[in-house]
């Protein structure tokens, strides 16, 4: 698959600056070396590592570096089986997370289709870890969409108590065939809409869970998509959004379709804000877990932030 000449003409909007290894940066590099842990900042290439990690955030990266899906936009190296899994791995970035003082943490994973639970028991156990270990710090998880026991896990994974539930639905309905091996819109939307359920049904006392999803934009959907997706996400009761533009990560992955204008993540956010979002973060640079913090934060009404 060849590289889409699209890809060779970036925008100025998409220009970063390289990280420092003397800044904040650094630091934060040898306290995830040194845990022997894996960040999806590096694992998807993401282009605000640098910011993202010289604020002190880091989005971290659990069930091994190994997805069992082969989704056509993403970075992570996939096979039919995952690595075995570290018990210790959640002690370990509970350690890391209270070493970096973060305030609110993130934590995703690979999709682990070889594992009889998808990998909820070592989710649970990773947000206990960090519950006992920074126990000022609220936890963000954006899981995958434990295909074929998702209601087990998504009992197993809540019962811990994270304190916002992602899962990204990544395009609209027409592309998602094309590029997300085994993923499904409407079951994307069912998960976020039942992780709700199930919260309120067997933790009453806990009040509401915030949800939150992800979209990717330049894969060959349109705006109008994307805003039609949006409206399936509110109408599933999701409160946040967040909208980014797509980076083809080699010539073997899905070509570049566009790249999206700036007016366009400005249509997004107004559209998002009429719609009902708590809260919405769209541009270029705009990755699920930017700023995550100020996303949850503009979401319960803690901060004036609607949009982004």
């Amino acid at each position: 698959m060849p590289w889409s000449p699209i890809a060779k003409e970036r925008p100025p909007w998409m220009t970063v600056r390289a990280p420092s290894q003397r800044s904040r940066f650094g630091e934060l590099v040898e306290i995830v070396r040194e845990g022997g842990l894996h960040t999806v900042c590096e694992e998807a290439r993401c282009p605000n590592i640098g910011e993202c990690w010289g604020r002190g955030t880091a989005t971290f990266q659990i069930l091994g570096e190994t997805c069992t899906r082969a989704c056509r936009y993403c970075a992570v190296t996939s096979r039919k089986r995952g690595e075995e899994l570290d018990p210790l791995e959640p002690a370990k970035l509970a350690a890391a997370a209270e070493r970096m003082g973060l305030e609110h943490v993130v934590v995703t994973s690979v999709d682990r289709d070889d594992l009889a639970d998808g990998g909820a028991a070592h989710w649970a156990q990773t947000i206990r870890a960090l519950k006992r270990r920074c126990p000022g710090a609220t936890v963000e998880v954006l899981v995958p969409d434990f295909l074929g026991c998702e209601e087990a896990a998504l009992v197993t994974v809540l019962e811990a108590a994270p304190d916002v539930f992602n899962h990204n639905i990544e395009t609209c309905r027409r592309v998602q065939p094309i590029v997300r091996v085994k993923g499904d819109y409407d079951r994307a939307l069912r998960l976020l809409a039942r992780a709700r359920q199930v919260w309120v049904e067997r933790w009453p006392e806990r009040g509401s869970l915030l949800t939150k999803s992800g979209i990717v934009a330049g894969m060959g959907e349109t705006d109008d998509e994307i805003v039609e997706t949006m409206r399936d996400l509110r109408a599933h009761d999701v409160d946040v959004v967040t909208i980014g533009q797509y980076l083809q990560p080699t010539a073997k992955h899905l070509p570049l379709d566009r790249w999206v204008p700036l007016e366009s993540f400005r249509r997004f956010r107004a559209e998002g804000a009429a719609i009902g979002f708590g809260s919405v973060f769209a541009g270029p640079l705009v990755r699920s877990s930017y700023r995550a913090s100020e996303q949850r934060l503009a979401a319960t009404g803690e901060s004036r932030v609607i949009a982004y």
